[in-house]
């Protein structure tokens, strides 16, 4: 019996993670991601992996499993059980992270909260979760026990020595596994291209408490508000310095309440106000925690720096700490906060300029130790793009692992009779975009949006009655974006479309009116300015 796993997301960009495992007939989801749109996915809200392979078999769709709470492992579970609900399973934390977003689409989910080295069977599957540390709490790899030997994927880890709940890499678990034998290891390589060790999540606190004590006025602190841990280490830093605190963002405010109903987030519950109480304060005794590390428009800090928040106007003498590094496609949007920020007369604290952020994510030395540890027959690098996968199988070669194999979004790996095989564009693999309330591949749209970008739009508006041809309106011609002095592009477009109108058979239907008027202004736009504006005919019937 063969054992499968195709990969839907994960494996070429930051993001998107997961994959489904086929068992007997059943499949199984391993974690259920986003992906974050890049600078030119122009009004996308998020890029879900493609589920289109497995929601044709829904009827063999037995679970999902997931590995912890990060947005790029469950941030497209909610939109899956919208077609399919089956149970989830995964730790207290990350069940109950996902939950809220499931029902916010309407779903009913069966969360099922798993404790570590506890073994499940659901189906034809077993699996158990192993302790990994990360920036999140109650993180996990998965062990499968399959037809086809141990399958053991790490889920996203490094080996913090000095984790902040002090729960480390459970490195004697996963060290029993590889006694063992492990047929098949997937594992994480976002920082495959790092050397050494990550340093551990506790050396950011000293240098939070440190600017945080040094500030004169309010302070003001982004992260990830499923990083449970880095909003831990913030929250201390705040109380250490006898400042209240207020939490921004509806992210941030619901993740910290069910972290601190599963106690694995502590403050005093005096220090934490309302934001219009805080508003009562001196500015010195207060500080705000909220969400746009990473540059979303529309969380707490990047309405702060361009001056919208409704809440929260910028003063000279605040100090603004983002607790997080730009994940690949936000630098720009990065930027642009820090930019605003700055030029509001705010001093600023980012990871490029102080220690106020290190990975959750192992480096070199780190994934050495994993893979000998592991010591795996085969592997397959996952998580990354296509150059992070690439450095973790050269790492794997280092350490003497003998068959590695490189897949990338749409492979499936296959375990039959003791030998790992790859089928290269097994399964669609492609970007599913979020835009608005609709899901869908909108690629043609954003080929739209990406030339009125560049080249602006040209709507032309003609009345005309369509027995005899005769312009009783117009032809009107309005551009944005085009060029500046537009007047006389106006009036040439006008003239040709006079000209291509009076050369059709009348009567004519709207349609190919609309044709003729929209081909013969972009020919007329692109010969005079070598540049094609998304043109829009308006046909008025009169």
């Amino acid at each position: 019996m063969s054992v499968r796993i195709s990969f839907l997301g994960g494996l070429g960009e930051i993001g998107r993670n997961c994959a489904a495992i086929e068992i007997d007939g059943k499949i199984a989801l391993l974690d259920c991601g986003i992906m974050f749109p890049e600078e030119d996915m122009l009004g996308v809200d998020l890029v879900l992996p493609d589920f289109s392979s497995v929601l044709e078999r829904a009827d063999d769709v037995a679970c999902v499993i997931l590995t912890h709470a990060h947005e790029d492992h469950v941030g497209s579970l909610a939109y899956f059980l919208r077609e399919v609900n089956v149970p989830v399973y995964g730790s207290e934390l990350c069940v109950a992270l996902a939950r809220n977003r499931v029902e916010e689409v309407g779903v009913e989910p069966d969360m099922r909260p798993v404790t570590t080295n506890e073994w499940i069977e659901e189906g034809p599957f077993r699996f158990t979760f192993v302790r990994v540390a990360h920036s999140v709490p109650h993180a996990t790899g998965v062990v499968l026990d399959t037809p086809e030997g141990t399958i053991v994927h790490s889920g996203d880890y490094k080996l913090d020595p000095t984790p902040i709940d002090g729960e480390p890499t459970d490195l004697l678990t996963f060290a029993g596994f590889g006694r063992q034998g492990v047929q098949l290891l997937l594992a994480d390589s976002t920082n495959a291209e790092r050397q050494g060790f990550v340093e551990s999540e506790a050396s950011v606190g000293a240098e939070v408490q440190n600017l945080v004590a040094r500030a004169d006025g309010r302070v003001i602190l982004a992260c990830f508000a499923s990083h449970i841990h880095r909003v831990q280490q913030i929250i201390d830093a705040v109380v250490a310095s006898n400042r209240k605190f207020a939490l921004l963002g509806r992210s941030m405010i619901r993740n910290s309440e069910i972290a601190r109903e599963l106690g694995v987030l502590d403050y005093p519950e005096d220090n934490l106000l309302e934001i219009g109480e805080l508003a009562e304060l001196p500015p010195a005794e207060t500080a705000v925690i909220c969400t746009g590390s990473q540059g979303e428009p529309y969380a707490a800090l990047s309405l702060m720096a361009s001056g919208q928040h409704h809440n929260i106007k910028l003063q000279p003498e605040d100090t603004v700490i983002i607790s997080a590094t730009a994940i690949p496609g936000n630098e720009t949007k990065v930027s642009r906060v820090i930019n605003n920020l700055v030029a509001a007369g705010a001093d600023v604290f980012h990871g490029g300029n102080a220690h106020v952020h290190v990975s959750g994510h192992a480096a070199q030395d780190e994934i050495k130790t994993f893979l000998n540890v592991i010591q795996p027959r085969s592997f397959v690098p996952v998580h990354g793009e296509r150059r992070h996968l690439h450095a973790n199988a050269r790492i794997a070669e280092e350490v003497g692992i003998e068959h590695i194999e490189v897949c990338v979004d749409g492979d499936t790996a296959v375990l039959e009779d003791g030998r790992l095989s790859i089928e290269r564009g097994a399964v669609p693999a492609g970007y599913v975009y979020l835009d608005g309330v609709d899901i869908g591949d909108v690629e043609d749209v954003l080929r739209d949006r990406r030339h009125l970008a560049d080249d602006g739009v040209l709507i032309v508006t003609v009345g005309v009655d369509i027995s005899n041809g005769e312009i009783v309106i117009g032809p009107d011609v309005d551009s944005h974006g085009v060029r500046d002095d537009a007047e006389s592009l106006h009036a040439t477009v006008a003239e040709v479309v006079v000209d291509a109108m009076a050369n059709l058979d009348w009567p004519a239907d709207l349609d190919t009116i609309r044709r003729r008027v929209r081909n013969t202004a972009s020919r007329s736009v692109k010969k005079q300015m070598n540049s094609r504006p998304v043109v829009i005919p308006v046909i008025i019937e009169v």
